[in-house]
């Protein structure tokens, strides 16, 4: 672009335009091939000027990472919340073969103690994210769960704990916050952790994040499981109608009213009220069946539906049976 003088100083002369040599079409066609580094002529592919450099802004777009997404992203990865520093960090190759620089630069980063313990911090939140999803649990219960780990697995009181019995008590904590409770007995079955151990982690790091300026609102992680909460997701699993889902809740509910259970955990409650709706309703189930999705066993499902058999009565809403929807004489007699 040409400049004109004007006064004591130069300003550019907007008249002057570049156009193609070959063509010489006005308005030109010119194509800035970033690819390539060329500036070349739209309309019969002269190349006007090479090694041009791109001044756009540095966005890159991995579409091959993000399954066919279009969003771009800046260069590098996405700051990871629940990792310490900056993470904006130089990873050293190992280098070409028959060299030991990089390799022994590679091996000095590796030792570094914060990329340490931020790769065991990698490997945590990638168990207990395998876990939540297991579960179907939310992904505002896996970040909490993460956030309970982060700030509970290196405490002083936590070190005698092993670190899947951590994970597992970080699970329980989030999910009672988020009111999608499980069971110490359900987080055991994947975690291999015994149900004893995180009941003890559990109550570990309960009091140490109320002690701490954790920020985590400790509301909700005192009360635990009740039957009422596994109910849906036993009936769920095991087909059954929402009328009868709905017949389980009430049950369990008069059962804790009236103090037919207590001291009963909660599972046991939740698969004995399935076994009596079951029958009220006239979709039997045996309790062979309800213990293989409840985890409870079959001869306890039966002991306290004794129980529940003696006061039926005070269980069962007078509309079902006014409506004609259950009958109490379907109960098996025990």
């Amino acid at each position: 672009m040409a400049a004109v003088q004007d006064g004591p100083g130069f300003r550019p002369d907007l008249n002057v335009k570049m156009i193609c040599p070959e063509c010489r079409i006005d308005p030109p066609d010119i194509v800035e091939r970033f690819a390539e580094g060329d500036m070349v002529c739209g309309n019969c592919g002269l190349v006007l000027s090479d090694r041009i450099v791109d001044m756009r802004s540095e966005w890159r777009t991995f579409s091959n990472d993000d399954h066919g997404g279009d969003d771009p992203s800046r260069v590098g990865d996405a700051t990871n919340p629940f990792l310490d520093g900056s993470q904006l960090d130089t990873i050293v190759a190992v280098g070409a073969p028959g060299t030991t620089l990089g390799r022994d630069l590679s091996r000095v980063q590796n030792k570094s103690s914060t990329d340490r313990k931020d790769s065991a911090l990698l490997v945590a939140f990638g168990k207990i994210s395998q876990m939540c999803e297991a579960f179907s649990l939310p992904r505002t219960v896996q970040d909490a769960a993460k956030q309970a780990y982060k700030l509970a697995y290196d405490h002083p009181r936590l070190r005698s704990r092993s670190q899947q019995s951590i994970m597992a008590a970080a699970i329980v904590l989030a999910s009672r916050q988020a009111n999608v409770g499980r069971t110490f007995k359900e987080i055991a079955a994947l975690s291999s952790v015994p149900p004893q151990d995180i009941g003890k982690t559990f109550k570990l790091m309960r009091e140490v994040l109320q002690n701490t300026s954790s920020g985590i609102n400790m509301k909700g992680s005192e009360s635990g499981t009740n039957a009422e909460d596994l109910m849906r997701r036993f009936c769920s699993n095991l087909g059954l109608s929402m009328q009868v889902t709905n017949a389980g809740e009430y049950i369990a509910q008069r059962i804790a009213e009236e103090g037919i259970l207590d001291g009963r955990t909660p599972m046991t409650i939740a698969a004995a009220a399935i076994y009596m709706a079951t029958a009220l309703f006239n979709e039997n189930m045996s309790g062979t069946t309800i213990a293989e999705h409840t985890g409870v066993s079959d001869g306890t499902i039966r002991t306290s539906y004794r129980l529940l058999w003696e006061v039926k009565e005070k269980l069962v809403d007078p509309e079902w049976i006014s409506t004609g929807k259950a009958d109490l004489s379907r109960l098996p007699r025990v």
